[in-house]
């Protein structure tokens, strides 16, 4: 669906194209009032590449750095859980 444009580069509000476009985003923002207001967006990897399922790209230099990061947060949870399991069951 590609939207035609004027000679200043403005989109051209006479197509159909443009009439649908707007006709979804009123339903969309009638949708999101109707469930509460605030759609929840995560922050920390919304720079990130995504595969076609939504989980990060691993071949990216971005991705990999991301996983990385939940790599490192991983063992750290882990080691805290350790150490207290080793101070309450040895």
């Amino acid at each position: 669906m590609a939207l035609q444009k004027t000679q200043s580069g403005k989109v051209d509000k006479r197509t159909k194209e443009y009439k649908e476009m707007c006709a979804n985003l009123a339903k969309a923002r009638a949708a999101q009032k109707k469930s509460g207001g605030k759609v929840k967006v995560k922050k920390s990897s919304s720079s990130v590449m995504r595969t076609k399922s939504g989980k990060i790209d691993k071949r990216t230099k971005a991705g990999k750095e991301a996983c990385a990061r939940m790599a490192k947060a991983r063992a750290a949870k882990g080691s805290l859980l350790h150490r207290i399991a080793r101070l309450f069951y040895n």
